[in-house]
């Protein structure tokens, strides 16, 4: 029987979301399957990969095919790495000893190289808010800036204005504090 292994999609319209499985290359993508690997959640940033490595090492080894998505996963995770790392001990190479620690050194460079774009892409996006919030006081500024530009002519008719009637007033004023005075003389008289 012809293996294959591949993805199988889940997850809604604009979402998908895979199971790696291991199935009969005859078998309908989202049918029967053999075993399950793992998953793979390509909605977040990095991807989300999980995977029995043992069990995905195993399947290469019995000679099932992964497609190119699925050879591509394997790779990320380093299964085909530890596949050719063993085709090198089966050759004698290179020692089990050997095998075991250039794969942990790859495992170290691998995970160092996933937190580093990690890191970045949060980094890359407090830029981005304080950039933005930069951005609005500015406008937020120039807004202020252009509502006072337009009140204050406003307000100097409304002072010129005030002035006048304050000028015209005073010449009014003065009749009525006579007209006052003589009132009050009556009054007190």
């Amino acid at each position: 029987m012809a293996t294959k292994i591949r993805l199988q999609r889940h997850g809604k319209k604009g979402k998908p979301f895979y199971h790696v499985v291991v199935a009969d290359s005859r078998a309908p993508r989202d049918g029967k399957f053999i075993e399950r690997l793992g998953s793979y959640n390509p909605n977040t940033n990095p991807a989300t990969i999980v995977l029995d490595f043992d069990r995905a090492l195993y399947w290469m080894n019995v000679g099932a095919q992964p497609t190119d998505t699925a050879r591509a996963i394997l790779s990320y995770k380093g299964v085909l790495y530890k596949k050719h790392l063993e085709g090198g001990v089966k050759k004698g190479a290179f020692d089990e000893a050997q095998l075991e620690e250039k794969f942990a050194k790859w495992l170290e460079e691998k995970s160092a190289k996933i937190e580093g774009k990690k890191t970045g892409l949060v980094q890359s996006k407090e830029e981005a808010k304080k950039a933005a919030l930069a951005a609005e006081t500015k406008k937020n500024a120039e807004k202020a800036a252009a509502l006072a530009a337009k009140n204050a002519p406003a307000e100097e008719e409304t002072e010129a204005t005030e002035e006048e009637v304050e000028a015209e007033a005073p010449a009014e004023a003065p009749e009525a504090t006579v007209e006052d005075a003589a009132n009050t003389e009556e009054t007190e008289g």
